[in-house]
């Protein structure tokens, strides 16, 4: 069973809108999905996100499997009844984690040995281990394990992490025996040659999705943008394709027009945290600074959410300054809204057959802040 349609392809570029059906609901994309690494959207209810227009939220494996372990989430009955959260969730495998926070690791063909960054435990995982955590959260959507190669690295290296990530996928794909949707995870850095085959092995084991890992790790925004250009040219139509971990919407614009159809990044709540909000008309804005002292205007006057609404930008900067936690919660808010808004005004303007105009409008409002 094919659980996307392609709804309706623009009729100027790859932008296109599809649904995605899972276990708990129906996905419109292109979407955003707010990050809940620890099985929270950091500093938000469950309710506040579906108030936003959250339809999925992504959680993660490597940390979840760490705290507070799997006995507790398989006693609560799964990740959703454990976060309140009854709407689709993706589990990121916690690949990207492991390379990044552990504090020794060691990779070979089987799998991966580390010592948790929390109090230097050592683990073991194989792929088929990560299918099992992942089938024990009962997400909606899983992804394999694989390894990510950062930028730069040399041919050699980024080919071994490549067929490391096709061999630990053929694994996956074989111990993944549910419905939850397995994506694969198409690798190879910089180098089209490897992207291309790792996208063409891929496609041949016909996972339910295909997932653009290895990208915003460093690289500048024209190789990015080549490197989705390429991939999204070899992938199936009829599946959604998603790429991990790249979030600022000026990014997310330009990789829907490429043909992308999910996103998720931490970007929305982190800069929330440190006082930093997305405006529609004016880019981003640092509400600490001393020139909103007596701006009793709200942070966005195009936006509806709670925040806007109620509180004035000199009260938020007060919030900032005086290390209240409610100024990082109402930004915070903020941002998943307009991060949530923007891909409703990107469906509707790919609908209308007028994404391109859509696009030159927001950007010059955004980027001329």
């Amino acid at each position: 069973m094919n659980n996307f349609t392609l709804v309706h392809q623009d009729n100027h570029s790859r932008a296109r809108l599809g649904r995605l059906i899972t276990a708990h609901g129906e996905i419109n994309t292109p979407c955003f999905m707010p990050v809940g690494t620890q099985a929270t959207v950091k500093t938000l209810s469950a309710k506040e996100l579906e108030d936003s227009g959250a339809s999925i939220i992504l959680s993660n494996a490597y940390h979840l499997f760490l705290r507070p372990g799997m006995e507790v989430i398989k006693k609560a009955g799964g990740l959703h009844n454990f976060m309140s959260w009854q709407k689709p969730i993706l589990t990121d495998s916690g690949g990207y984690q492991v390379f990044s926070l552990a504090l020794f690791r060691k990779v070979s063909d089987e799998g991966v040995e580390f010592q948790s960054h929390l109090d230097g435990a050592k683990h073991f995982l194989r792929p088929e281990d990560v299918i099992d955590i992942q089938r024990d959260l009962a997400s909606d959507i899983i992804m394999p394990l694989d390894e990510c190669a950062h930028y730069p690295c040399s041919r050699d290296y980024a080919e071994l992490a490549m067929k490391r990530t096709i061999q630990w996928a053929a694994r996956s794909k074989k111990a993944h025996r549910n419905s939850q949707l397995l994506f694969g995870i198409i690798q190879g850095a910089t180098y089209e040659d490897l992207r291309r085959d790792c996208s063409r092995q891929l496609i041949d084991m016909d996972f339910s999705g295909y997932a653009l890992g290895g990208v915003s790790v460093g690289e500048p925004k024209n190789l990015r943008y080549n490197i989705i250009n390429f991939v999204s040219g070899l992938l199936p139509k009829k599946k959604p394709r998603y790429l991990m971990g790249v979030g600022m919407p000026t990014d997310i614009i330009e990789a829907v027009e490429l043909g992308v159809d999910m996103f998720d990044c931490v970007i929305p709540t982190r800069y929330g945290r440190n006082g930093t909000a997305f405006v529609s008309h004016e880019g981003k804005m640092t509400v600490r600074n001393a020139t909103y002292t007596e701006d009793f205007g709200p942070l966005d006057k195009f936006c509806s959410c709670y925040t806007c609404k109620n509180f004035s930008r000199a009260y938020l900067r007060h919030l900032f300054n005086t290390d209240e936690m409610l100024g990082l919660r109402l930004v915070s808010l903020h941002n998943v809204h307009f991060f949530l808004g923007l891909m409703r005004n990107i469906r509707e303007a790919i609908r209308q057959d007028r994404f391109a105009e859509f696009k030159k409008e927001f950007l010059k409002n955004y980027n001329n802040a």
